[in-house]
């Protein structure tokens, strides 16, 4: 991996990381038992054009350090986007002050000196993007003509974007341990509007990797907006009802998101979660396994190490449709008298199985019902499992898209959700942190006119 060039921040990534060294040798000599500083550098383009012409061209470019110090089990922590010595070291002694005035907690503290990464792999993360913003300009112009062009029905556009981003995080803690990677994250998206008045419609499509060679082109992300949008014409309104339901992959990965949500171990340690002491149960149909994948190369969660250190590995959350592990920082692991499973800073790559087929398989299996489109709100309850959103899409008879629905509430529990899944498709979206295929469950309630 190569360092981070120091033209972009004025700081190679070996600066940085003496900045982390001399900040948690800086705690140690102020008193701290323990201590672990963070810091990263980011620099990123994105570009919108809408109609053909700009309408915003932005240039990021951050920084930012966070030190926390342990007196016994007092805590302390501050943070700046300084990097100069001066100012790290304020931050320093900043965090010993809060520490010493802090209650003690018995569970606070680094994770286990035991558990740190060593000689992280490289994951091929950082794939740089020599994009300027005249390049950018052509691309997300490209694609918003693209759109354009399918359809005379096609009316507005939101735009065509364009974004590069690259960054390096370093972590290093009084045990010793200091590690670093560099990063980049490469997007095109496309919003497009069809129809006139009161028969609008929008939608939208996108792709994103860590290496731009492997993005969709700008004509094909476009048309596939554009495609996308136009099949919500005529959108009608259905009667209430119970039916079977199809999440497409993109929006199955959040559902599976709620999911996430109640194994981690600070739901889990507050006895705030639907799936409350489920280790060893079936969640699942029989089927379903679901494994984390920290190190698949180039991989949008891929990370040699969690955010405190800890060596990430391949693991196995679900076999057999039953939860065999939480998902596990060392605090929320100690408060539950368990062992950190390298997830503070939240999960890398879940891979769900599949075995269904595509999303048209799936849809001739299911026959008649729902096939989800998009979803509106944020209506989980992650305590109870209650699930009520509002969405769209489209009814489906014979196996195949009869027409578009408008203005309904798709609704259940997430346990009868989780337990229903009939299939789950190969049509895997890797663009986020959970790859699954799309998901077909048995039965929700759909409320509609």
């Amino acid at each position: 991996m190569e360092d981070h060039p120091s033209a972009e921040f004025g700081m190679s990534r070996d600066q940085l990381e003496d900045i982390v060294r001399e900040a948690v040798n800086g705690a140690r000599t102020h008193g701290a038992d323990q201590a672990e500083a963070a810091a990263s550098l980011g620099t990123g383009l994105s570009v919108t054009v809408r109609r053909g012409e700009v309408e915003t061209l932005e240039y990021q470019r951050d920084r930012s350090f966070t030190v926390t110090v342990y007196f016994g089990r007092r805590k302390g922590s501050a943070s700046t986007s300084d990097l100069s010595p001066g100012a790290v070291a304020e931050c320093v002694e900043k965090a010993c002050s809060i520490a010493r005035f802090t209650a003690e907690d018995p569970f606070a503290g680094l994770a286990e000196a035991s558990l740190m990464a060593q000689d992280p792999p490289d994951l091929e993360l950082d794939r740089p993007w020599p994009l300027t913003p005249e390049k950018a300009i052509d691309m997300a112009t490209v694609c918003e003509a693209a759109g354009m062009a399918v359809d005379g029905r096609i009316s507005n556009s939101e735009g065509g974007t364009v974004n590069t981003g690259r960054g390096v995080r370093v972590y290093g803690n009084s045990h010793g341990f200091v590690g670093s990677y560099a990063s980049t994250s490469h997007g095109v998206s496309c919003v497009l509007v069809a129809g006139t008045g009161d028969g609008m419609e929008r939608d939208y499509w996108y792709t994103s990797a860590r290496d731009p060679e492997a993005l969709m082109s700008p004509e094909d992300v476009g048309r596939q907006a554009a495609e996308r949008t136009l099949r919500r014409l005529g959108g009608r309104k259905i009667s209430t009802r119970t039916a079977p339901v199809i999440f497409p992959a993109e929006l199955a990965r959040g559902m599976l998101g709620s999911f996430v949500s109640a194994i981690r171990g600070t739901a889990q340690y507050r006895h705030a979660s639907f799936l409350l002491d489920a280790v060893g149960q079936a969640v699942f149909p029989a089927g379903v396994r679901i494994d984390e994948r920290p190190h698949l190369p180039g991989a949008m969660a891929s990370v040699p190490f969690d955010s405190e250190g800890v060596a990430t590995s391949d693991r196995v959350l679900v076999d057999g449709g039953v939860l065999r592990s939480l998902v596990l920082s060392s605090y929320s692991a100690r408060k539950l008298g368990l062992q950190t499973t390298g997830n503070a800073g939240g999960v890398h790559n879940l891979v769900v199985s599949g075995g269904g087929g595509s999303l048209d398989e799936l849809t001739r299996t299911m026959g008649e019902g729902f096939l989800v489109n998009e979803l509106m709100g944020q209506g989980v309850n992650v305590v109870t499992g209650d699930y009520s959103r509002g969405a769209s899409g489209f009814w489906i008879e014979g196996g195949e898209i009869a027409y578009p629905v408008t203005e309904v509430t798709i609704a259940g529990n997430m346990k009868d959700m989780l337990s229903g899944i009939s299939a789950i498709g190969d049509d895997v979206d890797i663009r986020g942190t959970i790859r699954t295929g799309s998901i077909l469950l048995d039965r929700m309630r759909i409320a509609g006119a």
